[in-house]
């Protein structure tokens, strides 16, 4: 099975392709760079092909995957910064690629008749009330123009296609690239007290984690809209700190705020992130370990 990646260069991409090199899938890796610049550790990803793709260029994405032909695409690629999403400036090159580039590569898999994965996000609903999200709830309010440009992308692979697998995300961290729980580590260190929300509920999901499902999922013809994230019960972000700081051996004092209080975000936050995942269980797919369990292994990669 061929199977390429966008977005090789972020978290998950990351991990996508070190999941196929060891399960010996001939993988093919994309980003924006003319070369793969993601961390080098001398793994899977470093070493396997790699070529240069804008996806808010069609006639590149129809060119690119015609030629490499693959039997899936897992695509990982997407503007992620979700405050600076919401400049003026900014808006219409986010829809460039979250929802342009999206149909870009799904329009392509059709004429190939090859399967697509898409990474989606919580953030396609309101954020509002306590009851998980179902992963076939159909009643999109996005809060923001990332989720609403998420939400665009999910529109035009499941309007355009038939084997498709949209998979909602949510807190997600990885060895490769930028998170939550990096970002806390390095305050940790230079500050005796941090102030963290408490009022956003949710549950991270590991990047190596998700890997092995998503390549669990497109080895079956299981189709459709999933949620995946770690299990171990919702949590809010100051919970999520306080483990963080408490396996990370750190005595700094975590402050719960409400997101109103913390203020300082342009963007508007869910503060319902409950995703249901029991639909992976049901069409007999792996879950995630827990989130705790999760937390352990990454924290024994990046601090050494």
């Amino acid at each position: 099975m061929k199977i390429f990646v966008t977005g090789v260069a972020g978290q998950l991409g990351h991990d996508v392709m070190n999941e196929l090199a060891k399960r010996g899938y001939e993988g093919i890796g994309s980003d924006l760079a003319p070369e793969y610049t993601g961390i080098q550790d001398g793994s899977a990803v470093t070493k396997m092909p790699y070529v240069s793709l804008d996806i808010t260029n069609k006639n590149a994405v129809e060119q690119t995957l015609e030629q490499i032909h693959p039997d899936v695409v897992i695509h990982c690629a997407a503007w992620t910064a979700v405050d600076m999403a919401e400049d003026d400036d900014k808006v219409e090159k986010v829809r460039a690629v979250n929802a342009g580039g999206t149909e870009n590569i799904a329009l392509v898999c059709k004429k190939l008749d090859c399967k697509m994965v898409y990474i989606s996000t919580d953030y396609v609903f309101d954020g509002q009330g306590e009851t998980p999200w179902d992963p076939d709830c159909k009643d999109y309010k996005p809060m923001n123009v990332y989720g609403q440009t998420k939400l665009e992308g999910e529109l035009a692979v499941s309007r355009n296609l038939e084997k498709y697998f949209i998979v909602r995300i949510a807190w997600v961290f990885g060895v490769n690239g930028k998170n939550f729980i990096k970002t806390m580590l390095n305050v940790g260190k230079t500050h005796d007290t941090v102030r963290v929300v408490k009022d956003q509920i949710g549950t991270p999901t590991y990047t190596y984690d998700l890997a092995r499902l998503l390549i669990d999922m497109v080895e079956t013809d299981k189709y459709g809209y999933y949620h995946a994230t770690n299990e171990g019960g919702y949590i809010s972000w100051y919970d999520f700190t306080c483990e963080i700081y408490r396996q990370a051996g750190y005595d700094t004092k975590v402050i719960p705020v409400t997101t109103e209080e913390y203020g300082m975000s342009k963007a508007a936050r869910p503060f319902n992130s409950r995703l249901d995942r029991s639909k992976l269980v049901k069409n007999g797919f792996t879950p995630l370990p827990t989130w705790q369990d999760a937390l352990s292994r990454y924290l024994k990669i990046i601090q050494g």
